[in-house]
């Protein structure tokens, strides 16, 4: 997640995080001769830019306005943690805007175990303890804005004996409690065994865990301990602890994958029974991340999104600025998930409307 180059006339030139590969696109020598002694000519040195030019396509307008203030200053004021700052995400103008802003809350801090190549998430070998007092802040939050969607993630807790998954756990009751009327996303590390039934238990709507990228790149981008089978198997044993949960999942594009790869790791999250997939173009944050090979144009995404619904997923988000937490996709999830409940009304209203709330208790 990330935050393109900005299209306000103000902005400063350099690229922002995650862009084209520092290795990629050295400047070219300036034409222009230099004096140098005795009437030396001297070329000018070369200046390797920071990012190379993003495509339009990848450009967003800056974040402001009464909404995004009103996010920024209580998360500042209830020390929450977010993906949409902490990940540096292009769509946090969008999403922390209007009546039906969404947001992806960060538990069990902002500092991550794992390295992976692509995350600009601050990585340590040991992070410190869970906050005892961050569940209740969560879910004062999520009451707080009336959500009608919210996802809430995790950095990976390798230092921990459950890697996090009971305070994760706690996080989500809390919300389940203060804000029964808002459905809830759990974006989770890979949980196996006890932990991911710990999870599980309770009662998120939504339980996403992204593969990031196909097979084959796996080793060479995200961190040595993760793997697409270790994802599938995430995947898989959420829906058979609870068959009625729909589960999610993410791939990036650009970082050297074929068409054909990416048709092979979407047949195989659909064989894992996911409901929903979101793909997006990589940026990359630093150049200390993995370079971009290539920014894939529109066309192909839709391409790619026509192929998921062909592979049978209840909705795919694909588009260059599509993220795993993506608001148009919340909102499909957010209908299935109250047509399921029950709600009184499958089609949402067109902003939060606390009549049209889902039963306490249900689905739990």
């Amino acid at each position: 997640m990330d935050v393109p180059e900005p299209t306000s006339p103000i902005a400063p030139a350099p690229e922002g995080p995650r862009g084209a590969a520092q290795d990629d696109g050295a400047a070219q020598d300036d034409p222009r001769a230099l004096s140098g002694p005795s009437g030396m000519s001297l070329s000018a040195p070369r200046i390797k830019p920071r990012f190379d030019r993003k495509p339009a396509w990848l450009k967003v307008p800056l974040p402001g306005g009464e909404g995004y203030r009103r996010l920024k200053g209580m998360t500042e004021r209830l020390g929450l943690n977010t993906v949409c700052q902490s990940a540096r995400c292009p769509n946090v103008g969008e999403c922390w805007k209007g009546e039906r802003a969404t947001m992806t809350i960060m538990v069990l801090g902002d500092e991550c175990t794992r390295r992976c190549r692509f995350c600009a998430v601050k990585t340590v070998l040991s992070a410190p303890p869970p906050d005892v007092d961050e569940p209740a802040r969560v879910g004062q939050a999520v009451a707080e804005l009336g959500l009608g969607y919210v996802v809430i993630t995790s950095v990976d807790r390798d230092d921990l004996p459950d890697g996090g998954a009971g305070h994760y756990a706690a996080c989500v009751r809390e919300v389940r409690e203060r804000a029964p009327n808002t459905v809830v996303e759990t974006l989770i590390p890979d949980y196996r065994g006890s932990d991911l039934s710990t999870l599980v238990a309770a009662a998120p709507h939504v339980l996403a865990h992204n593969v990031e990228v196909v097979p084959r790149l796996q080793r060479k981008i995200r961190d040595p301990r993760c793997s697409y089978e270790r994802s599938l198997e995430t995947l898989r044993t959420a829906k058979d602890l609870r068959p009625d949960l729909f589960t999610k999942s993410a791939l990036m594009v650009g970082l050297g994958e074929t068409h054909a790869e990416l048709l092979d790791g979407m047949a195989r999250l659909r064989d894992a029974g996911v409901d929903f997939l979101t793909m997006g173009q990589y940026l990359r944050p630093t150049p200390k991340h993995a370079p971009v090979i290539e920014y894939v144009e529109p066309a192909r995404f839709a391409e790619l999104k026509a192929a998921g619904e062909a592979l049978g997923f209840l909705y795919v988000a694909a588009a260059p600025l599509v993220r795993s937490s993506y608001k148009a996709a919340e909102f499909f999830a957010e209908r299935l998930v109250r047509a399921r409940l029950g709600a009184r009304e499958a089609v949402l209203p067109p902003a939060y409307d606390p009549s049209q709330s889902l039963p306490r208790g249900a689905g739990r």
